[in-house]
């Protein structure tokens, strides 16, 4: 019998394939023995190309828009007919247009919509699945503009704040079904075009930006632990050491 933490055999689903930590994702927890469904805006996200055709037999690509929240559900119950089960979710999509306080109004909307909206619909549906089989990982992806606001703008700090409490409120429901729910709270990852697209970049007291790497170890940390559920987890370069 596999033990509870384990990714082997499970089958995750991770959307934005088609950025840099979302593809990276689906990499790591192809090698570690899951069966993924990566989902990007379009088809044959370039950022996948090269993934071995050891691992591309566990790997099912969809395409998906999360700005089309009615398709959500779907999705997911697709996942779940297709595959047998959803046990693992990483809605890692994003959406970061760099703005000043004079952010309009359909930025606003569509922002939160992505970052925020679509993960808790993607959860919503997942969960009587996972809580039935008593065995989840969620982790959302958070930033460290959550906690500073950032440089991205007001629109991206608050979608990415609000998705702590919503790790809180789903982790205190569901950890005595076997679900686990976290977030993990990046800052300065290299390989992202949302890092490329901030103005003015400083490099975070160790001296350079975060690799992709070290996010999807930290990741696959989170989700092969059975025992951690409703934690945000800073991965800052020593930003806010606090």
């Amino acid at each position: 019998m596999r033990g509870s933490q384990d990714v082997v055999g499970r089958t995750a689903l991770v959307t934005g394939a088609g950025g840099g930590i979302g593809a990276a994702l689906v990499v790591r927890l192809l090698e570690a023995g899951a069966t993924v469904v990566a989902t990007a805006r379009g088809p044959r996200p370039a950022r996948l190309a090269g993934i071995p055709d050891e691992l591309r037999g566990r790997l099912d690509t969809r395409v998906a828009d999360m700005r089309d929240l009615a398709a959500l559900a779907p999705l997911v119950a697709a996942v779940e007919r297709d595959h047998g089960s959803l046990d693992v979710l990483v809605p890692a999509a994003g959406l970061g247009p760099v703005h000043g306080l004079d952010v309009p109004l359909d930025v606003w909307q569509e922002t939160l919509t992505v970052n925020l909206t679509a993960p808790w619909l993607l959860a919503q549906a997942a969960l009587p699945g996972m809580t039935a089989r008593g065995f989840g990982r969620i982790l959302f992806v958070s930033s460290i503009a959550a906690y500073t606001g950032g440089k991205i703008g007001p629109h991206y700090a608050a979608s990415k704040a609000a998705l702590h409490g919503l790790t809180h409120a789903i982790a205190s429901r569901t950890v005595a079904d076997g679900v686990t729910a976290n977030a993990i709270a990046p800052a300065l990852i290299g390989g992202t075009d949302m890092v490329a697209a901030i103005p003015d970049v400083t490099l975070p007291p160790v001296g350079r930006f975060g690799r992709l790497d070290e996010v999807t170890s930290l990741a696959m940390a989170m989700l092969t632990n059975a025992y951690l559920t409703g934690q945000v987890v800073l991965l800052d370069g020593g930003i806010r050491p606090d």
